[in-house]
């Protein structure tokens, strides 16, 4: 099996598992939504660093992946690596996988491999997410 069946397996996997405690309410998370200003990117050479293809923590983005990152002001609200976010008006989940430059606020970025006419044609817009944080954890967004 190739690296991007897997993690497409994987990613699925836990998804399946998140609804299933989601259901049983005993696994200590809650929703929130926010509304985010969302842009996307590309792993390019001119809009990342010198290996676009590795996120900030270290994660391998590979086209097709549903990934994003997420501005440094969402980590304090309980967004971190991995979590999964839901994004108005698009299907299924994303990972939370890279971080962006602190001068970002109130954002995240949607991953699109390497299509830049696909991510230009997306543009820019105001859309709400939705995301798990555990229970205790500071998620004043209002």
């Amino acid at each position: 099996m190739d690296k991007k069946t897997i993690l497409l397996l994987l990613f699925c996997y836990l998804c399946l598992s998140c609804a299933e405690k989601d259901k049983d309410g005993d696994d200590g998370c809650i929703w929130k939504t926010k509304v985010v200003n969302v842009s996307a990117y590309n792993s390019v050479h001119w809009q990342t660093d010198e290996e676009p293809s590795v996120a900030a923590w270290g994660d391998t983005l590979l086209p097709g992946m549903k990934a994003i990152a997420v501005s440094r002001d969402l980590l304090d609200l309980g967004l971190e690596q991995g979590s999964h976010v839901k994004i108005q008006g698009l299907d299924g989940f994303y990972t939370v996988m890279d971080k962006m430059h602190s001068r970002w606020k109130n954002k995240i970025d949607i991953y699109m491999g390497t299509d830049i006419a696909k991510a230009r044609k997306w543009g820019r817009k105001k859309l709400k997410i939705k995301y798990r944080v555990k229970r205790e954890t500071n998620t004043d967004n209002e």
